[in-house]
């Protein structure tokens, strides 16, 4: 028999607790057995996604997509991948939206609480939306000015206040005494016949899908590489657009050249492509 004096005890209980926190030999399993009548815990195979241990990009996109209004399919893919409460994917040109960002600028206030109290991290455009007029507040007495940054998609402040309806009422009422939350993009006007002049089919490698498209609808013009999110483009004058939700990126169009050439500008990124 090994006597063991209380201070030992109280040792090794305190290293035990530290081992089961760092998943040590202490640890304990916090899930119930899967199966088998002997009590013991049943792991199932899986096979790792693409990019493991990366989270899985298409739960990322898929959990963004449904933050926009589907809130079972929200609870569904956050219970089963509690990660998946802070994804965030970009729709392009480093347009990043959270899928709290989606529930804030649709005004989906049970999605957003649902992935705060999910872990989501809170920002200003959720708060707003929510209602927290003391945490908008203090953000742009904190940083003046901050009310001017946009969100996803490049949608402003104001609009994600007025999103949240009745209860966000006292946000929207101080973010228009503030002034700057509800700017629009500078945006130069183009007809429907200037827009036709920058539709086409532009190349800029040898893979089949080293291509970009644009195209008209809907009134707008966007661009598109295959398999991937369209973007809708702003103008910006002098044949230069600017992708939705990415100010700082140009999109530079030659007309008057054979072929006519397309180049993107995103900062030290230049990528220019023909027109097929």
């Amino acid at each position: 028999m090994v006597h063991i004096s209380r201070r030992s005890a109280v040792g090794l209980s305190l290293q035990a607790g530290m081992f089961a926190a760092i998943g040590g030999p202490f640890a304990v399993a916090d899930s119930q057995p899967a199966g088998g009548g002997d009590g013991k815990a049943q792991a199932e195979p899986a096979t790792p996604w693409p990019g493991f241990p990366r989270q899985n990009f298409e739960w990322a996109r898929e959990v963004v997509g449904a933050s926009h209004g589907d809130e079972a399919k929200v609870r569904q893919l956050v219970t089963e991948h509690p990660a998946l409460a802070n994804a965030a994917w970009d729709w392009g040109f480093g347009d990043w939206e959270t899928a709290l960002g989606a529930a804030a600028h649709t005004g989906r206030r049970s999605i957003a609480e649902f992935l705060i109290a999910q872990g989501a991290r809170l920002d200003l455009f959720a708060a707003a939306m929510l209602g927290y007029v003391d945490v908008v507040k203090a953000c742009i007495e904190a940083s003046p000015g901050i009310q001017r940054t946009r969100g996803p998609h490049g949608i402003h402040l104001l609009a994600h206040a007025k999103a949240g309806g009745e209860a966000a009422k006292p946000v929207v009422e101080y973010l228009e005494a503030v002034g700057g939350a509800g700017d629009a993009v500078a945006t130069e006007p183009l007809t429907a016949q200037q827009r036709e002049r920058f539709v086409g089919d532009f190349v800029y490698g040898p893979g089949t899908d080293d291509r970009l498209r644009t195209f008209v609808q809907n009134e707008t013009l966007w661009l598109e590489r295959p398999g991937h999110p369209r973007r809708g483009l702003n103008y910006r004058g002098n044949q230069e657009f600017s992708p939705v939700g990415a100010l700082g990126v140009r999109i530079r169009f030659e007309l008057d050249v054979k072929p006519r050439r397309l180049t993107v500008i995103d900062g030290k990124m230049v990528i220019t492509a023909a027109e097929q």
